[in-house]
């Protein structure tokens, strides 16, 4: 059943991508994956939250560029295992670079890529709520330095201590958003959250938003169903052809 913009939480991928568009949630999401300050980021927004025509489908996950090192990042909600994160994170990473190649900078010059998706379920099934994946040579495992970082987080962790306190308290208000009453945060950038979903809720731009939105989803899976329609027909034509012709020499024999 179709969900309204008030029924949304932060696991649905629009919500999450209306929240990301803003810079401060960004950077302070980034800043606690990364463990690191952040300190400026841009938010290309033509490819988040708005049909960009030159992508196939309707593309809502987060990407972003940081002021200075042009470190770019892609932030993805992920709510089914779908079986091919790690090719997902592959073609992520591909479309960040040829990003910057187009605009101009050497191979040498190519900026880090960040590549984050946060599941909600475990990928690699440890318990842990972050796994970290890297390029490494298998014969003397040295870690190889190509500037790509994949980052998974799960929100099925069970390794607080090693974790910043407000990501662990993020990940699992993901998990569980309905639930977790304000009294129990035990940082600001939940609450944050929180109360930027409610003004996401309350404003009338993002409403629109959000209808045109599934209009355009309604239109792309009538597209697909036609297509696989279509697919359908011309392969069911096609062994009907080979059956008859496959009779007729039968006959003929």
């Amino acid at each position: 059943m179709k969900k309204t913009l008030q029924e949304l939480t932060i696991k649905d991928p629009f919500m999450f991508a209306a929240i990301m568009s803003d810079e401060e949630q960004c950077k302070k999401f980034l800043s606690l994956v990364l463990k690191k300050e952040i300190l400026k980021v841009t938010i290309i927004t033509e490819k988040t939250v708005v049909y960009h025509p030159e992508y196939h489908g309707i593309r809502l996950d987060v990407l972003a560029v940081e002021k200075g090192s042009q470190s770019r990042f892609n932030v993805e909600m992920q709510v089914k295992d779908k079986k091919n994160l790690s090719k997902r994170c592959r073609y992520y990473h591909a479309q960040l670079d040829m990003d910057a190649l187009l605009t101009g900078i050497d191979y040498n010059e190519l900026p880090d890529t960040y590549v984050i998706f946060i599941c909600d379920y475990d990928p690699l099934g440890m318990n842990l709520y972050r796994y970290t994946i890297v390029n490494q040579c298998q014969e003397n495992g040295q870690i190889i330095q190509d500037g790509n970082h994949t980052i998974w987080l799960s929100t099925k962790g069970q390794n607080a201590c090693d974790e910043p306190e407000e990501l662990v308290e993020f990940l699992k208000y993901v998990d569980n958003p309905k639930n977790l009453n304000d009294s129990e945060d035990t940082g600001d950038f939940v609450k944050s959250l929180k109360k930027q979903i409610a003004a996401i809720k309350r404003n009338r731009d993002w409403e629109a938003r959000f209808m045109l939105f599934e209009e355009m989803l309604k239109d792309e899976r009538e597209e697909g169903r036609v297509e696989g329609y279509r697919a359908g027909r011309a392969e069911g034509l096609e062994a009907g052809r080979a059956e008859g012709l496959e009779a007729g020499r039968a006959e003929g024999l």
